[in-house]
Order: structure tokens, then C-alpha cells, then sequence
């Protein structure tokens, strides 16, 4: 999003200022392009945001200018600042406005994407797949909330055609919140899961606050709603879209589903719009349902069957998902350790138990807390590891005991230690919430043996 300062300041309603150190410098016609709130991850030309949270940003407008900023948003100026600065009551306040000025400035193919699970990787494949068919944006990993959103709208660049936009809720009219900020045309949800109960509540309001976005799209719009999930496919009754069906028993569907070597499921694509065959690089049978959601949308939007098939065969962007790695003379690992809840958990393990190890070989899985699922987190947990028993995986837990086995170590650090010797027989997973930072362990192993 390129646009004027003194336009910008207009929208939001703030002033403009000179840096002290050159005045009478003249402002009209300075033009800013993009976003961001991160001094380290500036790029010239930007907008500087200096949010006051747990750090303040106004510390680190020094910083933003010496990366190029070409204007700090701020609550408050300081005359020693090198750069423009546009001074607001509230940054949070203005960054919800600047959100819909870049929204002004899209076209109306946005989508939204929420679910208990896999909206990340769905926003991921249907990046890929508008991207055959129009110059795309999408929220970069799972900035999803009420700063991503924002960040992905003014970082749109001119001529940007689509826009995929990932949004997640911590409790109902979050998602309402974004919708007012992104104003998606299509709507696509995943599936509803006891995900982060301890914060959303019961599954039934869960259902409620992801909802929202099927509730604010136009009648020129479309819901893409997941058939085989009946708390999904019940929202078709809350919204004036258009509704698209994909899963089992919906409009686009998979038959012939099989998994290679490699964790990568083909299967044929079955839809109103045409069949074939796809190969996806996403790795897990799981994977198959949030590719059909990528493929409904994408098929709505125009995108034609060929592009739909190229776009689901390229990787997604998004890292520490379902990431495959044989280490040269170690173990195979399968790295998924960005996120972690039951339903995740589950397929995950499915999807280490289809791994090939020789006989002899170990299939083991390093473990961390499934946060935020309030009450039922204890029983959730021991769920999870009496079903990796079924399956013949070892557990190993890191960081908490509430998956009741033996072994149990104290964080992401100790693993590699843990583990035992590893060889290119065995297979290991690692997976845990984000605050368990497993990525750590899976670098760590990946690093074995070479």
C-alpha cells in the first residue's frame, strides 16, 4: 500500500511532524509503502507502528529509522528522532484504521480462513492456488489477529489482485473484529475443535466465534464450509453467501486417496468445476481435507482446475509444519512443531506411525504441552500418549507430565540428550505448542549424524 502522509495523517486523523533536527522540511508529497511493527524486520519506505505493549515501541523508533522507515506512528514525539513521525491518541486505534484504508485499495477477492485446525496451512495452499490465476498476498505465518491482519492489508503491494487472510479468535468477536478490518468476500472454515477451551469455552462457542465470518460475508460472496464437520457445515444456515461444500460428502471431494514414502497423499479431485489428479507436497493424510478447502475456494474465485492442481503440488510457506528431514546417516524427523492440540496431535502420530522403519528401528515421539485446554488438558494428554502406545510409539515429554509416561525431560535443550543414539532406522516426531518451543529439539536432531 503506497499512499501520502498528509493522506494518511487525514484518515487517521493524527499530525504530522517534522524531525526537530530539520525543520522546515516540507512534508506534502512524502509518499509511504507498508507496515511494520518490528524495528528489526523494517524495509525502507515504511511505516514504523510504535505499539506500546509489553516492550514500548517508541523505544525503538531510533532503530525503525536507521532500517529505512520512512515514518514512525506514534502516540508520543521526541525531539531527537531523526525521521517524520505521524503522532496519534492510540497507535493499536490507528493501526485498525490504517488496516481499512489498505482494505479501500484491494479488490474485492479476499478471503478469510479460520478454523480449530489448519488455517495456517489452508491460507498456505490457497496462496498457492489464487496464485496461478492473480497476483496474491497472504498473511505470512500465522499472523492472524488484530496486528497481522493489518500487517498483511498495508503490505499488499499496487496491483495485488487476491488476498488470502489467515484469522484466528481468542473468544467471540474477535473474528467479527477482523472481518470489520479485512472485509472478506469469501469465507473458508476448516473445522471446529476443542482447541484452546481454557480461553473459547465449550466446543459450541467455539463454533459461535468462528462463525463470525461466515456472518459478515456479502450475498455476492461465498462460505467454504467443510461438509464432514457438522458444527462447520451448520453455519451454511448463518450467512446470506453463496456456500461451497468440500470434505467428505461435499461438492469437492477426494477419491483415491493414497499416502507415498514421503508422507505426500494424492488423491483425485472431484468438483462442479472438474476432476483430476493431484499430488500434494504438504505432507499427511490430514492434509487432504484442508487442501480440499484451498481447491473449493480457489475453484470459486475462478482459478481453473489445471492451476488448482499446480497450486496444491508447491509446498506451503509457512515453516515447522509436517517438515520431513532424513538426516544423513540419522534418523528420519518430522518436524511439526509450530502448534499443537488434540486433534492435531492425533494425526500427527497417524502420520509417524506410516513412516517405513526397518525392523529393530524406533518410532518415537518428542512431546510438548498441548496448552490452553483448560480441564479436559489432563485427560486430552493421556489420550494422546495411550494412542501413541496403540500405534507402537514411544513418548517423550518435554516440559510437562501431564502426558503420565516416564520419560520426561525438562526442556527443548535437553532432548538431543535424551533420545538415546539415533540411527537411519528410527523415526521421530516433534510436537508441542508454541510455547514449548520444540523447534529447538527438531534442529537439534536434524543435526545428528551429519
Amino acid at each position: 500500500m503506497e499512499i501520502d502522509a498528509a493522506d494518511l495523517a487525514r484518515r487517521l486523523g493524527g499530525t504530522l511532524h517534522a524531525p526537530a533536527r530539520a525543520e522546515g522540511l516540507v512534508l506534502d508529497g512524502l509518499a509511504v509503502d507498508g507496515l511494520a511493527i518490528d524495528s528489526r524486520l523494517v524495509r525502507p519506505g515504511q511505516v514504523f507502528a510504535a505499539l506500546v505493549a509489553e516492550r514500548d515501541g517508541h523505544d525503538f523508533v531510533p532503530a525503525a529509522f536507521d532500517a529505512g522507515a520512512a515514518l514512525a506512528l506514534v502516540e508520543r514525539v521526541d525531539a531527537a528522532w531523526d525521521g517524520p513521525s505521524l503522532e496519534v491518541p492510540s497507535v493499536t486505534d490507528a493501526l485498525a484504521e490504517l488496516a481499512q484504508v489498505a482494505r479501500d485499495r484491494l479488490p474485492d477477492r479476499v478471503v478469510g480462513v479460520t478454523g480449530s485446525v489448519g488455517k495456517t496451512t489452508t491460507k498456505d495452499l490457497l496462496a498457492n492456488v489464487a496464485g496461478r490465476a492473480f497476483a496474491t498476498v497472504a498473511s505470512e505465518k500465522s499472523f492472524n489477529n488484530e496486528l497481522g491482519v493489518p500487517l498483511t492489508l498495508a503490505n499488499a503491494p499496487a496491483g495485488t489482485e487476491a488476498a488470502v487472510i489467515e484469522m484466528g479468535a481468542r473468544g467471540v468477536g474477535h473474528i467479527r473484529l477482523l472481518c470489520e478490518l479485512a472485509r472478506p468476500t469469501v469465507g473458508v472454515v476448516t473445522v471446529v475443535e476443542g482447541v484452546h477451551t481454557e480461553v473459547m469455552g465449550s466446543i459450541e462457542q467455539i463454533a459461535v466465534a468462528k462463525r463470525e465470518l461466515v456472518e459478515h460475508l456479502p450475498a455476492e460472496g461465498a462460505a467454504v464450509l467443510n461438509a464432514g464437520d457438522p458444527n462447520v457445515s451448520a453455519m451454511a444456515a448463518h450467512t446470506v453467501a453463496s456456500v461451497v461444500t468440500f470434505g467428505d460428502g461435499g461438492e469437492v471431494h477426494a477419491t483415491d486417496v493414497s499416502v507415498d514414502d514421503e508422507l505426500r497423499a494424492r488423491f483425485t479431485l472431484r468438483s462442479p468445476w472438474g476432476d483430476a489428479p493431484v499430488q500434494l507436497a504438504v505432507r499427511g493424510a490430514h492434509n487432504v481435507t484442508n487442501a480440499l478447502a484451498a481447491a473449493a475456494a480457489g475453484l470459486w474465485l475462478g482459478v481453473a482446475v489445471d492451476g488448482v492442481v499446480a497450486g496444491l503440488a508447491e509446498p506451503p510457506a509457512s515453516p515447522w509444519r509436517m517438515e520431513l528431514v532424513r538426516v544423513p546417516g540419522g534418523p528420519t524427523v518430522l518436524n511439526d512443531a509450530y502448534n499443537a492440540g488434540p486433534a492435531s496431535m492425533a494425526a500427527a502420530l497417524q502420520a509417524l506411525a506410516a513412516l517405513a522403519v526397518a525392523p529393530g528401528g524406533r518410532r518415537l515421539a518428542v512431546l510438548g504441552v498441548m496448552a490452553e485446554l483448560g480441564p479436559e488438558g489432563p485427560d486430552e494428554h493421556r489420550r494422546i500418549a495411550a494412542l501413541a502406545g496403540e500405534l507402537g510409539i514411544e513418548v517423550l515429554a518435554v516440559g510437562t507430565d501431564l502426558y503420565g509416561v516416564t520419560d520426561v525431560v525438562a526442556g527443548a535443550e535437553d532432548v538431543a540428550g535424551a533420545v538415546g543414539e539415533l540411527g537411519p532406522d528410527d523415526a521421530v516426531l516433534v510436537k508441542g505448542s508454541r510455547v514449548a518451543g520444540l523447534e529447538r529439539a527438531a534442529a537439534a536432531l536434524t543435526r545428528r549424524g551429519r
